[in-house]
């Protein structure tokens, strides 16, 4: 049997629930799990669909049967391919190549490119092609024109943000909309920018967090996916706030690729509605 995943934002009005079942059920398919949300009069809905699916002609009658500005995708449930883009830090680059490798991960690691040749020897234990983009003596504009010339050769559902160090300029953005992830150390919207740990230290926090979160033109402001926190005290210098929380980066980065590749995230607006 095959598996789907059915997504839906439209208005809220009443029926919706009844008529989005009723054409699941006259098309024979099985609801193996759903969940609906309304919020801001919006409603949001998925399912994880089983069965034999005509896609086209089921989004046709759904489409004739929901409010004029619903957004319906249908996708069958499928591992997503990433490209993966990194600096010099190998921790949480590290986690996604040992995820996959144990077949733990719901993702296929195209490609890592990174603006160093620093984490080329551990990648290439896992036979994954590697670039290395130097951005030195290169304007932003020709560093990033270098990146999507590389990018080009994969086919890939999103670009993934594993420690990298880099400001990526909204043209660039503006290519993956919706597509890109990154992890900032740092629980957001506290502490923007570079350095953030060196920034809590300064401003005496007692927790310190990660967060996942969708790349947009404003700096660390996407939408976002997860967060988590651990406590820290006086005793800490930045330098060891820095040091516990890479185990915080690792968990909240995985939860999010996770929650994100297997089609549970909603983006709207500015907020993410999570399934």
């Amino acid at each position: 049997m095959n598996e789907y995943i059915l997504k839906i934002s439209s208005s809220d009005e009443k029926g919706l629930i009844y008529r989005i079942s009723d054409v699941i059920f006259k098309y024979r398919i099985n609801i193996i799990k759903n969940d609906e949300f309304v919020g801001e009069n919006r409603f949001f809905f998925r399912a994880h669909l089983e069965g034999e699916l005509d896609i086209k002609a089921f989004k046709g009658t759904l489409e004739a049967m929901l409010p004029d500005n619903a957004q319906i995708e249908i996708t069958p449930k499928r591992k997503k391919d990433i490209i993966v883009l990194a600096t010099k830090e190998t921790h949480c680059l590290g986690e996604l190549l040992i995820r996959q490798f144990s077949g733990e991960f719901n993702a296929n690691i195209k490609a890592v490119v990174a603006n160093y040749d620093i984490l080329k020897p551990l990648v290439n234990k896992f036979n994954i092609p590697f670039h290395t983009i130097l951005a030195q003596d290169l304007t932003r504009q020709e560093h990033e024109k270098k990146m999507l010339e590389c990018l080009r050769q994969y086919e890939f559902d999103y670009i993934v943000l594993a420690k990298y160090m880099r400001i990526l300029s909204p043209s660039f953005v503006e290519h993956f909309e919706g597509k890109i992830i990154n992890i900032h150390h740092s629980f957001l919207p506290a502490f923007i920018g570079a350095n953030p740990y060196k920034q809590a230290y300064e401003r005496g926090v007692k927790i310190i967090g990660a967060t996942a979160h969708f790349v947009n033109n404003n700096l660390d402001e996407g939408p976002i996916i997860t967060q988590d926190v651990i406590p820290v005290t006086h005793e800490y210098s930045w330098q060891a706030m820095q040091q516990a929380g890479r185990n915080v980066e690792k968990n909240v980065f995985s939860k999010a690729l996770d929650l994100v590749f297997d089609d549970r995230i909603f983006i709207h607006n500015n907020k993410t509605i999570v399934f």
